[in-house]
């Protein structure tokens, strides 16, 4: 790997946050890889990203990690959510223990095939470990079923498909399929 620095977003970065989300979403993978548009996240007020920065910088319900260029640009990104047995489920099944949920996974081309996605996930994987609270017994993803790259990558990393799916918001018979990774799971390179 580059000398990418791989690290949590911090509250006051809300329009980095921004940049790089709308980058993602331009993305020609966008509409398999995220359930969002350029179009609704262009026109989400500062306000919105000023809060979500917030959250993710905190670090108490979400996390975001980056990967940062020397020069300070980001080059990826992921996102872990904390979802609780008894928390309002915002997709797919219900929580059936505590875990954590990574969604927004953005690296960008010149920064693929580099090692940068192994090491977001890694901080992600190894940040859900020590969520504080009940302990986090898995972590999840979702993956749609067009999306083999992807998922291909999920596998390589340790992560198993469960068997569950859901449908794709929005869409006429497209399927996001779980993928999860156990506590009890050794995290490839951890430490």
């Amino acid at each position: 790997m580059t000398d990418y620095v791989i690290r949590p977003v911090r509250t006051e970065e809300w329009q980095q946050v921004r940049a790089i989300r709308l980058d993602a979403l331009r993305d020609p993978a966008a509409p398999i890889a995220f359930l969002d548009t350029y179009e609704a996240a262009a026109a989400r007020p500062d306000g919105g990203w000023q809060e979500w920065a917030e959250r993710v910088g905190e670090g108490r319900t979400a996390r975001q990690f980056v990967a940062e260029a020397p020069d300070g640009r980001w080059a990826g990104s992921i996102v872990v959510l904390v979802e609780r047995p008894t928390d309002e489920v915002r997709f797919g099944e219900p929580a059936k223990a505590d875990q954590t949920h990574i969604v927004g996974v953005y690296v960008r081309p010149e920064a693929r095939g580099t090692g940068v996605t192994e090491e977001l996930f890694r901080a992600g994987v190894e940040w859900s470990w020590t969520v504080p609270g009940p302990e986090v017994r898995r972590v999840r993803l979702y993956v749609h079923e067009d999306n083999g790259r992807a998922a291909a990558f999920y596998r390589r990393f340790g992560f198993v498909a469960t068997g569950e799916r859901v449908p794709v918001p929005g869409t006429d018979g497209a399927w996001e399929l779980e993928y999860e990774i156990p506590r009890e799971t050794p995290v490839p390179g951890a430490s």
